[in-house]
C-alpha cells in the first residue's frame, strides 16, 4: 500500500510513517516545514518528503492520505483530496487497524510524564528481551528512535488526550485500546480545545470504557482528578502509585538511589541516572505497567539502572566558559516547576538562568499566564521570548521584578543571557519547539 501523510513531520506522524514503512508499505509525505531531526529520520527510513501542500502531490495516486492533526479545513490539499472524494484517514485510526490491531498494547496517558515513563516501560520490556514495539512523542536515547515495530505483540504507546484530526476530535488516546495503561496524572491543558479540565475528565472516561476487565489500570493515588475519573466508571482493575500505604518510589538524587517500596516494605532498589520526584513517581508507574506484562520488579529495577532518559529532558547540549547550557521539553507551568525543582536540587546554591519560549497552544493563548511567576520562582533569572503571542509578557512577569527580562526579538534575547551569565551559571532552555537553535546560539554566544 502506497500511503501519502499530510503533516509528517510532527512526532506522532513521523512515527507513524517508520512503522508503516517497517510493515512493508511505501511511504511519501509533506509538511509545511521539512527539518531535522525528523526530516533526517524519515529520509534514513526511505521516506520521500515534499515542502508544502502543493496540488501536485495528488499525482502521487497514494492508495489512502493520512491526515496528520496539525492540519485543518482550509489546507488546499486536504480541500481537493475532500473535494475529488479520494479516500483518507486520521494517523491514530490508520495506527489502530494497521499496527495495533491483534497486539498486547500498554498506553501511557496523562498531562505530564507521557513520554519519559514510555520510555522507561518500553526500555524495561526490552531488558527483559520482550522485543517490544514503541512510539513515543520523543527519542528514547536507549534506542535512538522514537517508533519500532517490535518483534512481539507488546507496544508501548504514548497516549495522548489530544484530538485525533480534523474530522475526528475524540481524543487519539481512545482508538489505541489497551490492556495495560498508565494515567501518570491529569490537569488543564490544551485550552484551545477544551473548555475546561472536566471536559479532559470526560475524554479520560472515554479511555477507560475501552479497557478490557483482564487489563490493568495503573494510576496515580495523588491525582484527585483521576479518582474522578474511576469513579464514573470502570471495569477494569487499578493498581495505585503514589500510594502511601502501597506501591511508591523514594530515592536521593545525589546518590541516585531508587527505593520501589509496597504495602509490605521494601521490595527493591537501584541506583539510576535520573533525579526529581516527577521521574521516581514515572519509574513507579512502568514498573508496574512492566510487572503485568510478566517482568518482575526485580527485572524492571536492573533495567532502570541502565535508563538513559530522552532527548530533551534536562538534556546537557554543552558546558562553555563554566555556564551549562540544558534543553527541556518543559511548556506547561506544571512541567516547568518541575524541572526547575529538579535542576535546583541537582546544582544547590549555583545560579539558574530559565529561558521560555512560550509556544504551545494553551501558552499562546495565555490561559496559564498567570502561573508563570509561580513556576519560575527557584530561578535566578528569567529570560521570555514574547514574539507571537496575544498576552503581554511582561505584565504577566511582572511579580517577578527585575528576575524578568522579556524580549521580543531573538538575537537580543541571546545577547541578555549570554550578558548575564557567568562562570557557574546553569542555563535551562524549556520549550516544546526548536526555539530558534537557541541553544547553539548561546553556546557560541558565552564561547566569544
Amino acid at each position: 500500500m502506497h500511503i501519502h501523510i499530510l503533516g509528517i513531520c510532527g512526532t506522532f506522524m513521523g512515527g507513524v510513517a517508520q512503522l508503516a514503512i517497517a510493515s512493508g508499505h511505501k511511504v511519501t509525505g509533506c509538511d509545511a516545514n521539512v527539518y531535522p531531526p525528523m526530516s533526517d529520520q524519515l529520509r534514513a527510513a526511505g521516506v520521500e518528503l515534499i515542502e508544502g501542500f502543493d496540488l501536485s502531490q495528488l499525482a502521487l495516486q497514494p492508495d489512502t492520505f493520512i491526515i496528520g492533526n496539525a492540519i485543518s479545513r482550509g489546507n488546499p490539499l486536504l480541500e481537493a483530496i475532500l473535494d475529488q472524494g479520494l479516500p483518507y484517514i486520521s494517523g491514530p485510526q490508520w495506527l489502530a487497524e494497521n499496527i495495533l490491531q491483534g497486539r498486547w498494547v500498554l498506553g501511557v496517558a496523562g498531562t505530564h510524564g507521557k513520554t519519559t515513563t514510555g520510555s522507561m516501560l518500553a526500555w524495561i520490556l526490552e531488558d527483559a528481551n520482550m522485543q517490544p514495539g514503541f512510539l513515543i512523542g520523543g527519542v528514547p536515547l536507549n534506542f535512538g528512535v522514537s517508533a519500532r515495530l517490535g518483534g512481539t505483540p507488546f507496544f508501548v504507546i504514548e497516549a495522548d488526550e489530544y484530538d485525533t484530526a480534523f474530522c475526528d476530535k475524540r481524543s487519539k488516546f481512545v482508538h489505541y485500546r489497551p490492556r495495560t495503561v498508565v494515567l501518570n496524572n491529569l490537569e488543564f491543558d490544551h485550552a484551545d480545545i477544551f473548555a475546561d479540565l472536566a471536559a479532559i475528565e470526560t475524554q479520560f472516561h472515554h479511555l477507560v470504557r475501552t479497557l478490557p476487565a483482564s487489563g490493568l489500570i495503573v494510576s496515580n493515588a495523588s491525582e484527585s482528578s483521576l479518582k474522578r475519573v474511576l469513579q464514573r466508571g470502570c471495569w477494569t482493575p487499578v493498581e495505585h502509585f503514589n500510594n502511601p500505604n502501597g506501591y511508591r518510589v523514594r530515592g536521593d538524587d545525589a546518590s541516585g538511589e531508587l527505593i520501589l517500596h509496597g504495602a509490605d516494605g521494601e521490595i527493591g532498589r537501584t541506583i539510576w541516572q535520573l533525579s526529581g520526584e516527577h521521574n521516581r513517581a514515572n519509574a513507579c508507574a512502568a514498573l508496574i505497567a512492566a510487572r503485568h506484562v510478566g517482568v518482575p520488579f526485580d527485572k524492571g529495577l536492573e533495567a532502570l539502572a541502565k535508563f538513559c532518559n530522552v532527548k530533551r529532558r534536562m538534556e546537557v547540549r554543552g558546558e562553555v566558559a563554566g555556564v551549562t547550557v540544558y534543553d527541556d521539553f518543559a511548556h506547561h507551568p506544571t512541567a516547568i516547576a518541575t524541572t526547575v525543582a529538579g535542576l535546583r536540587r541537582k546544582v544547590g546554591q549555583a545560579r539558574i538562568l530559565a529561558v521560555l519560549e512560550p509556544r504551545s497552544n494553551t501558552m499562546k493563548l495565555g490561559a496559564m499566564k498567570s502561573q508563570l511567576p509561580d513556576s519560575l520562582r527557584e530561578v535566578d533569572a528569567a529570560f521570555c521570548y514574547a514574539a507571537n503571542l496575544g498576552w503581554d509578557a511582561r505584565e504577566a512577569l511582572a511579580p517577578m521584578g527585575e528576575r524578568a527580562i522579556v524580549e521580543d526579538n531573538l538575537e537580543q534575547l541571546v545577547d541578555k543571557i549570554v550578558a548575564t551569565a557567568r562562570a557557574g551559571d546553569h542555563i535551562l532552555v524549556m520549550s516544546n519547539g526548536g526555539f530558534g537553535g537557541i541553544h547553539g546560539k548561546l553556546l557560541a554566544g558565552l564561547a566569544g
